[in-house]
């Protein structure tokens, strides 16, 4: 495809380039690469995921720059989810084995329409890095799908890019290259994603050559004396999820009605951590546990007979919640339920309780519930990596 490096350039956002890593490459300590996205960070549509997609791709080309030392790689790509569950995975996900190097961070397709949410997810996820892995570079990546493709400025990476610029975090928009070949008839997007999202090979090395391009300009120097020391400014917003993290079930109190389980439910997708989870289809099955900040929510497995729960915050007013959606249909899916965000407060008592309700399409009252969603508190955060579960390190 006829693309010249010139073009490539047009694509990127430097910035600071990625001083962390060029210092690393001309020594021999290991260098530990993380990539935290959804199902095209994952490596959905690809042949062989952990050989042929994006990720592993730009794994393999770090690793034949780095002949002397070793390239440690962590998906932590989920499908189907947004930057705010990003950054609550990102202690379990992406730190639970200390401090990186290097975070690709992938959402501007499964970002919704809400600008500040996606917002507090993505600035929660580069202040949690910076707080807990202050030398790891970060570089956003921003991948094509229709909504990207079909204007100068799609919404979710210009969104994306207001974080991008205020915390100088290099990007590499590769929706704008794909959308450059498209315009020009070298390709069909159709040729490249066969469903209008996910990558086949031939698109997963289309995204790998801009991400190759693009560290082949911010690694060819090394001299890094001239970057200024990092600090870390102001946050956007109060709200953001910088200390947002998942908590064990085990942390529920006053619970009723519910199993403690690790079973597998048929058709999962999306999820392949730890399954053990709190399950029950009684309607009058209920918990309550203490969330700490700003906001709360709870990580769900839904399915075909997941049901409607109720939630309330400090036993005020109750809310219903319906999840089900067409997906459910067809297998069960992680999927998060945030709660409306709270004044600072020390705690919060959050009470979920099943109902017989359910939406008509569904074939039951099911209620899985495998992690809560909390925030540490700033006075303890510095020991969140510590809450983490453990996790595959692929080496390339």
């Amino acid at each position: 495809m006829m693309q010249d490096k010139q073009q490539f350039k047009s694509y990127f956002q430097i910035r600071r380039g990625l001083p962390n890593v060029t210092r690393k490459l001309v020594g021999t300590d290991p260098i530990v690469v993380a990539f935290i996205g959804g199902s095209i960070t994952e490596g959905y549509g690809a042949s062989e995921p952990d050989e042929t997609s994006w990720r592993a791709l730009t794994g393999s080309y770090l690793k034949g720059k780095y002949l002397q030392g070793t390239v440690c790689c962590i998906n932590a790509g989920v499908g189907g989810t947004t930057s705010t569950f990003g950054a609550h995975r990102m202690t379990e996900h992406v730190l639970a084995n200390g401090e990186i190097d290097l975070l690709f961070v992938e959402f501007s397709v499964n970002d919704g329409e809400d600008r500040e949410e996606s917002i507090r997810g993505m600035e929660g996820i580069v202040r949690q890095c910076r707080r807990l892995s202050p030398q790891a570079d970060i570089c956003f990546v921003y991948t094509a799908a229709a909504k990207n493709l079909s204007v100068d400025i799609p919404f979710n990476i210009a969104v994306h890019e207001e974080v991008a610029s205020h915390y100088e975090v290099p990007s590499i928009n590769m929706a704008a290259g794909i959308r450059q070949l498209i315009e020009e008839g070298e390709v069909q997007w159709e040729a490249l994603a066969p469903d209008l999202v996910h990558p086949n090979d031939a698109g997963y090395a289309q995204y790998a050559v801009y991400v190759k391009a693009f560290l082949e300009e911010v690694l060819s120097d090394r001299v890094t004396d001239t970057i200024s020391p990092l600090t870390m400014p102001a946050p956007l917003t109060i709200g953001n999820y910088e200390f947002g993290v998942m908590l064990d079930v085990g942390q529920v109190e006053q619970q009723n009605g519910f199993e403690l389980t690790n079973e597998k439910p048929e058709s999962l997708i999306n999820w392949r951590y730890d399954l053990e989870h709190l399950y029950s289809d009684n309607p009058s099955a209920e918990f309550s546990f203490i969330a700490a900040g700003r906001s709360t929510g709870l990580l769900l497995l839904c399915g075909p007979d997941t049901g409607i729960f109720e939630y309330s915050l400090d036993g005020v007013t109750f809310h219903a919640v319906n999840l089900f959606d067409e997906w459910c249909l067809g297998a069960y899916r992680p999927i998060i339920a945030v709660f409306q965000l709270q004044a600072d407060v020390a705690s919060t008592r959050v009470t979920i309780r099943n109902t017989s309700q359910k939406d008509e399409r569904s074939t039951g009252n099911g209620l899985r519930v495998l992690k809560l969603l909390s925030r540490i508190p700033e006075a303890i955060s510095g020991v969140s990596i510590g809450l983490g579960v453990k996790f595959g390190i692929e080496r390339f």
